[in-house]
């Protein structure tokens, strides 16, 4: 794989540090907390003790997300909303649902430097009906942060090796183009390592250069970004103990516009954009080639918008639509009908709202989607949701909902062969999902609190199962019905910031043919799962993140070892008083160095510690 070497990147980091004017303050003067770049407001640590942040490494410790990690979560990761798979959780930037047409694996492969995005929003229910694709448990969603002047540059080392950098800059001028600013970011990141374990090492590039258009109700971006991944461990996929290896090259094109209008909330967004995957895997790195070449190229070019407009002050409509096509070059997935595809959504959400009094309003929203495509029958899935809203009252919502979506199936389902160690099934059509949910939001005490009690069922959900003991899983379809309460909380108090996460879980399932021993996606989930992140800002320069989450996992006839993980990341900031933006850190992940397999037969990975610098202006 290409790329900057560590020393090239880290020359590029002490020449841009170097070339300004390093600026001294009066040591007797309080000390100013250098800026830390925060990428969510729901966790602690916002990067990563093994390598450079991505968009995945915020979503670790959130609440409503669930992160199931090979190697490490920057690595490879499954993400899980709500106790369903990686293949019905989506991702969409802006007005665009990103997605990897080959497998669920890999939608989570977002080239952007998380210094461009805003926090992640996890949308469920009726706000996933209203704004995701292809998901029908959840959709991450990102919009464009606007550029200003300034960045960062940042070196760390760490265990087995490890050597990471990142650089990140972003200048707006005075150039005025029909009256918006122009504006630009660009970012590099690398990283590399021998690994936690035997087998388990990895080398990563980033790139990133963003052009932007903005004024104070527009917002213009055209972006460009290559990550190269090369990531090594035994049971990465399969089971035979083999050190297997994956090799990604993502590229990401995206041309994204959002314009406000007034301020009751009436937006249209829209765009386009292109993604290419390219794939190799070996399932033996010692002997490569072995049984099949796993070679891929995925390309996905996609248009999307949505918005809302009033009509009044009683009425309003929300909107969306788009198409998705993709087109698959395999060495290996060769089986199935077809190897491209279209797709098609559309939907229209009228939102009326009945004001009770003054403080007070009922709002109800009805509408549906439509999904269609040239391979498969389409499905219209309509929404409903009846809110209360109330302006000044520490209840600041309650509401009760109906949802409904569908979604295709990936092509390592559908045109995996019947034998060898990824065993498709061409029969698995189109998937669906219905959702009841009542929940409540608002302040208690100073909390900011927002809970869900949800019911989901799932119709020929697509699952991977072992039905014997030989070294190859299955994909079969599902019916699933899960049952949920979901809890979050957050306050700050004087130098301390919490939040709190629960969930609890619950399922029913049948594969509608007997002999599954094990499944390990659709019944890899935490029967309970509570999250707690601290931020302490000790004084002194000084500051602590700390992420715990606590799982009790569902049995798993093929999980080895702990069900019952107390997992731990901990950072630790100090801001050098005598330079400005100048801080150094210590990380840990997995504090108390706990052995448990995140997915079922992939070996879990041991503590990881690193250090470093970081220069922000």
């Amino acid at each position: 794989m290409g790329g900057m070497t560590r020393y090239s990147v880290l020359t590029a980091l002490i020449v841009l540090t170097s070339a300004r004017a390093v600026e001294v303050v009066n040591p007797d003067a309080p000390v100013e907390m250098a800026p830390l770049t925060v990428y969510s407001r729901v966790v602690a640590n916002q990067d990563s003790a093994g390598t450079f942040s991505m968009p995945v490494t915020a979503l670790r410790y959130e609440p409503q997300v669930d992160v199931q990690a090979r190697n490490f979560a920057e690595g490879q990761s499954d993400v899980a909303i709500r106790g369903g798979t990686f293949e019905n959780t989506g991702f969409k930037i802006g007005a665009l649902p990103i997605y990897d047409p080959q497998t669920g694996h890999y939608s989570a492969e977002l080239p952007v430097a998380p210094a461009m995005l805003s926090a992640p929003s996890v949308r469920t229910g009726t706000d996933n009906a209203l704004s995701g694709w292809g998901a029908t448990a959840g959709t991450v969603t990102y919009g464009w942060q606007p550029v200003r002047s300034g960045g960062f540059a940042s070196a760390g080392a760490g265990d087995n090796n490890l050597f990471r950098s990142e650089l990140y800059a972003g200048y707006k001028s005075d150039v005025k183009l029909a009256g918006r600013t122009l504006a630009a970011d660009a970012s590099v990141a690398h990283s590399e390592s021998d690994g936690a374990r035997s087998f388990g090492d990895h080398r990563f590039n980033r790139y990133n250069a963003r052009v932007q258009l903005a004024d104070a109700s527009s917002q213009t971006d055209l972006f460009f970004g290559r990550q190269e991944k090369f990531t090594g461990w035994v049971n990465l996929y399969a089971r035979a103990n083999t050190p297997e290896t994956d090799e990604l090259e993502t590229t990401l094109t995206a041309l994204n516009h959002r314009a406000s209008f007034g301020a009751d909330g009436d937006y249209l967004q829209f765009g386009a954009y292109q993604r290419v995957n390219v794939d190799d895997y070996e399932y033996n790195r010692l002997i490569p080639g072995l049984f099949n070449p796993y070679q891929h190229t995925t390309y996905v070019y996609g248009t999307g918008l949505d918005g809302r407009v009033s009509a009044n002050e009683a009425l309003a409509l929300r909107y969306r639509a788009g198409l998705i096509a993709d087109d698959l070059n395999s060495t290996a997935l060769t089986a199935g009908r077809y190897r491209t595809r279209s797709q098609y959504y559309a939907g229209l959400f009228p939102e009326y709202t009945l004001p009770v009094d003054a403080n007070r309003s009922l709002v109800f929203t009805v509408g549906a989607n439509h999904d269609d495509s040239n391979r498969d029958g389409g499905r219209t899935s309509p929404t409903a949701e009846l809110a209360l809203v109330q302006k000044s009252a520490p209840l600041q919502r309650v509401y009760a909902s109906y949802s409904s979506s569908s979604q295709l199936p990936t092509y390592t389902t559908t045109n995996s062969p019947a034998a060898g160690l990824f065993r498709g099934n061409p029969d698995i059509g189109r998937q669906t999902s219905q959702t009841l949910e009542t929940g409540l939001s608002g302040s208690f005490a100073g909390w900011q609190t927002k809970a869900a009690v949800f019911y989901r069922n799932d119709k020929d959900l697509a699952d991977w199962v072992y039905t014997s003991t030989a070294s190859a899983r299955d994909a079969r379809p599902i019916d699933v019905d899960t049952t949920g309460v979901e809890f979050m909380s957050s306050r700050t108090a004087g130098s301390f910031d919490f939040v709190f996460g629960y969930a609890w879980l619950d399922k029913s399932y049948d594969y509608g043919a007997p002999g599954v021993i094990g499944s390990f996606y659709a019944l890899n989930y935490a029967e309970q799962r509570l999250t707690v992140a601290v931020v302490a800002r000790i004084g002194a320069g000084l500051e602590a993140r700390l992420d715990n989450e606590y799982r009790h996992q569902a049995e798993n006839a093929l999980r080895r070892g702990n069900d019952d993980p107390v997992l731990s990341s901990f950072g630790l900031y100090y801001t050098v008083p005598r330079v400005k933006g100048l801080s150094v850190f210590a990380q840990v992940d997995n504090l108390w160095n706990i052995y448990y397999e995140e997915v079922p037969l992939v070996p879990g990975a041991p503590r990881e510690m690193s250090g470093g610098v970081r220069y922000a202006w």
